[in-house]
């Protein structure tokens, strides 16, 4: 663990959209939360459950290596990821990133600063057809 000073330096120097290779180094209850990255950095990578395949067979297995692309990252020391390799994406990851993060294409390339993570009732919202609330990050 870096200390919080450690931890803004670092995630002055990320971008959203920034592509790091990194190497799985956990895969904790398949299918349930998600799988932990090494990319290089003091601080961990992320990927969400909600990124991955529904299969978890489909998951990376612990020792892949592959590109990933930052996502999010707030005061929680870790960096929030999403994989670059098709074979690790949800099966409608397009339409997902549309509904969650309908500005991630001007998004790509800011700088990270420390926004407030998404809310329950956000991520519920983007779950739904209909898309995030006019408020969403």
């Amino acid at each position: 663990m870096v200390t919080d000073a450690e931890w803004a330096r670092i995630r002055r120097a990320l971008c959203f959209g920034q592509v790091f290779e990194g190497t799985v180094v956990k895969v904790p209850r398949p299918g349930a939360i998600g799988i932990f990255v090494d990319i290089g950095l003091s601080v961990g990578g992320f990927v969400d459950v909600l990124w991955l395949p529904e299969q978890s067979d489909d998951w990376p297995a612990e020792g892949t290596v592959a590109d990933f692309e930052i996502w999010w990252a707030d005061s929680r020391q870790q960096i929030r990821l999403r994989p670059l390799d098709s074979r690790y994406q949800r099966n409608d990851f397009a339409d997902f990133e549309a509904r969650f993060r309908p500005n991630w294409p001007s998004e790509a390339g800011q700088p990270v600063l420390d926004p407030r993570p998404p809310t329950l009732d956000e991520v519920r919202s983007a779950l739904r057809s209909d898309g995030p609330p006019a408020s969403s990050p």
